[in-house]
């Protein structure tokens, strides 16, 4: 922030400046005190890792240009919002969120700017009760822990070298890997044999992996496998177990949060969201409350009823101040435009 602190008044007059950005797509919104959604924009990944912090911010003000512009706002001689909430997977290490937040902050898009994780929003999105555990798995898998009495649990999220496994990619490599060993004997027959090849338009697994390996095909790419993994799971055992490995891996992270954080005797919430896990089945959900319940008997596990994004804003109405009807408000109109763009994109 810049500047004076405002006073609580100016910053109720406010608008909220809102993003959910990841390794597959970015989602930036423009609401105002009572809720209103007066812009949601939607574009590339904005994930630092990826494209550096330069590149990230100049994504997500490509993106600001662009929902100022739909909202019909006009140049702003100071701030546009009273506050931003800039939610990104891949700021993960504290020292990746103060680059972040050094290089937006001199930009003056808000009075008062919060970079974090988006295992923040995806928690708000979740739950109202202000604590609780939040597993992400998008292109990456992540896990965000925090405690009623305020202390907090975080993980590097530094894909396989700290220990991490059930991202997008991670999914969408065993599917091929299993496709591939499928083919030529060495492991059990799938139907991701033909499915993972198909949905790149190659013959077979190999012609996919040559693909892969000449840089014809960027790796990125294997995330869109996930999917297919999941949609042929309740008729294929290979694709089932990657499934129930991704399962396994919720749990581990969820289990760990609980114990290291000591609610295990307690009812905290733990809420799962994230492309992939949004589109886990019913049954998968009831596997993973088992599991986490065996730990924590009271915990409730719930896949999140709106993506990140809504949490990013709600989180900045309570930095306002706004009240529960500014927060339903919020969360209905967000959803509707998501779905509304979901159906176009179909």
């Amino acid at each position: 922030m810049t500047g004076t602190a405002p006073s609580d008044q100016a910053l109720a007059d406010g608008l909220v400046l809102a993003v959910d950005g990841g390794g597959a797509k970015t989602d930036l919104a423009l609401l105002d005190a009572g809720g209103g959604l007066l812009s949601l924009v939607r574009g590339g990944a904005s994930h630092a890792h990826y494209l550096g912090v330069d590149g990230s911010v100049e994504l997500l003000g490509s993106l600001l240009e662009a929902a100022t512009a739909r909202a019909g706002l006009g140049p702003a001689e100071g701030p546009l919002a009273s506050t931003a909430q800039i939610l990104l997977a891949g700021a993960d290490l504290p020292e990746e969120r103060a680059a972040l937040h050094a290089r937006i902050e001199p930009l003056g898009w808000s009075e008062r700017l919060l970079v974090d994780n988006d295992t923040v929003a995806l928690l708000r999105a979740g739950t109202d009760r202000g604590w609780g555990i939040a597993v992400v798995c998008g292109a990456g898998i992540n896990c965000l822990g925090l405690a009623p009495d305020g202390r907090e649990l975080r993980f590097a999220s530094l894909g396989q070298i700290s220990g991490d496994w059930g991202g997008g990619r991670d999914v969408g490599l065993a599917a091929l890997f299993a496709a591939a060993r499928s083919l030529d004997g060495r492991g059990p027959r799938t139907l991701l044999e033909s499915a993972v090849p198909a949905h790149f338009g190659f013959a077979d697994p190999i012609a996919l992996a040559r693909a892969l390996h000449h840089r014809q095909l960027p790796e990125a790419r294997l995330g869109e496998l996930a999917r297919i993994v999941f949609e042929i799971s309740e008729r294929d055992p290979v694709a089932a177990g990657i499934v129930r490995h991704l399962a396994e891996e919720v749990v581990a992270f969820a289990t760990a949060a609980i114990r290291r954080l000591e609610l295990t005797g307690d009812d905290p919430d733990v809420v799962l969201g994230g492309r992939l896990l949004r589109e886990l089945s019913p049954s998968v959900v009831r596997t993973v409350t088992a599991d986490v319940q065996a730990v924590a008997p009271r915990a409730r596990v719930v896949v999140a009823p709106s993506e990140p994004i809504v949490g990013a804003a709600l989180l900045g109405l309570d930095a306002l101040g706004a009240g529960a009807d500014a927060s339903a408000r919020a969360r209905a109109e967000l959803d509707a435009a998501l779905l509304a763009d979901a159906l176009q994109m179909a």
